[in-house]
């Protein structure tokens, strides 16, 4: 019986780790920094509720929303990253993809592009901010933003995983803010 329930137990076990495993990762908890040190991350879009403004979503006008950050010690260029990990499928589910945002930049303005940056393909099909969209219910939008230790060689373009692979060994301190959004019910 003892090994009955040890088996169990390890099968148990096993089938809670493939879960968490399983679940999808954002690029913030994949490509760790080189120190502990964080950048605090901000933005006018995201209320004290935690609620997403209307405007930056795709219920609305669809526009980037205001990001800004403090500075981080070293950092020579910076990334940020828009990502649902509520969304369907293997991956969150990516809204915004900019790297080589220059070190003297600590604030993106709401619907300007990001000047001198580059932009990645978002997840609905092309290059640049999507607005969060959810299907259905709440989801948790982590907007992510990655001190880098050098640009990025990297084309405009380029996917999550690519701009993740680009960042590994790079990023020298990260931080997040998380919105909410709820689809409309009709």
């Amino acid at each position: 019986m003892s090994v009955r329930l040890a088996t169990l137990l390890a099968l148990g076990f096993f089938a809670v780790g493939s879960a968490v495993a399983a679940a999808p990762a954002l690029v913030l908890s994949r490509v760790p920094a080189k120190s502990a040190a964080s950048v605090t991350v901000g933005s006018t879009a995201i209320g004290p509720d935690h609620l997403v403004a209307q405007r930056n979503t795709a219920f609305g006008q669809g526009l980037s929303p205001e990001v800004n950050w403090n500075s981080a010690p070293g950092a020579r260029a910076y990334a940020v990253i828009l990502e649902d990990p509520d969304a369907p499928g293997a991956k969150p589910f990516v809204h915004w993809l900019a790297w080589n945002i220059p070190a003297t930049v600590t604030r993106l303005a709401e619907g300007v592009p990001t000047t001198g940056a580059i932009e990645g393909r978002n997840d609905h099909g092309g290059n640049g901010y999507w607005g969060p969209h959810p299907p259905s219910g709440t989801h948790h939008y982590h907007l992510q933003v990655f001190a880098l230790d050098a640009p990025l060689v990297l084309t405009a373009g380029a996917d999550r995983d690519a701009l993740a692979a680009a960042m590994r060994g790079h990023v020298l301190a990260s931080g997040e803010i998380v919105g909410l959004v709820t689809a409309p019910t009709h």
